[in-house]
């Protein structure tokens, strides 16, 4: 796992291990990144199947309910399956896009 920071937003890049363990590592270190909006990375493993997705639901849901945005960035998935309640995007450009949409929508109290 690869933590970087841009501003208020934190980007987490997984290479290598499961996504079960990835979200382990990202809720023992919530507290680290707990205040920027987070994109998660996913883009450089293979596909990335729908339960696989749906792992990040929890983290996702905590997270958004601090008015944060938290965005999973794959192309490697059907993105007509995943749930409404997580963002998930194909590209980081679309990932930060989101997070300034989301942002303006919390600045005018939508």
């Amino acid at each position: 796992m690869i933590l970087d920071k841009d501003g208020n937003i934190s980007i987490i890049t997984q290479e290598k291990a499961t996504i079960v363990e990835l979200v382990k590592k990202i809720e023992a270190l919530y507290p680290k990144f707990k205040r920027d909006n987070i994109i998660v990375n996913l883009s450089s493993l293979g596909a990335i199947s729908l339960e696989n997705i749906v792992e990040f639901l929890q983290v996702s849901n905590t997270h958004r309910g601090n008015n944060l945005s938290f965005v999973l960035v794959t192309s490697n998935t059907n993105l007509s399956e995943t749930p409404d309640e997580i963002v998930v995007v194909p590209t980081l450009k679309e990932a930060y896009d989101i997070i300034e949409m989301e942002e303006m929508e919390r600045d005018l109290g939508l």
